[in-house]
């Protein structure tokens, strides 16, 4: 079933999680190519390949094109899209939507670059702001 973009896709396994960050950073590619940009990584059979990216065009993840005997795929979902999406489906499955357990895991496990505070700053004296209107 075809997605639609009123709604957020169908979550993604690890497995075709790693097709995605191929198909952002690389894409549009056939499926030989997202194979061939997998091998190194995954010791996934082309057949494998093949069978996630027709999972992920089900899911509303993929579009393709068809050239030829070949099918070019390429993200339907946008990586910001995507990865809020994920981003959201995990805090509402594993932290019941609660934000300050996932900053606190990064704080306490000193996982947060300057870089990282920094842009946290930002974005919460933008919520302020916006809080204020």
């Amino acid at each position: 079933m075809p997605h639609d973009n009123t709604s957020p896709p169908r979550s993604l396994s690890d497995s075709e999680w790693e097709v995605m960050k191929v198909l952002w950073e690389h894409g549009p590619l056939a499926a030989r190519d997202v194979y061939a940009r997998l091998a190194e990584a995954q010791p996934w059979a082309q057949g494998t390949v093949k069978t996630l990216l027709r999972r992920m065009v089900q899911k509303g993840w993929l579009a393709y094109t068809r050239v030829g005997n070949s099918f070019l795929y390429r993200s339907a979902v946008p990586r910001r899209k995507g990865l809020r999406s994920a981003i959201r489906q995990f805090s509402e499955r594993v932290l019941d939507g609660a934000l300050s357990p996932f900053v606190a895991y990064y704080a306490e496990e000193k996982r947060l670059t300057p870089a990282d505070v920094a842009e946290l700053e930002k974005l919460l004296k933008r919520h302020k702001k916006g809080k204020g209107k």
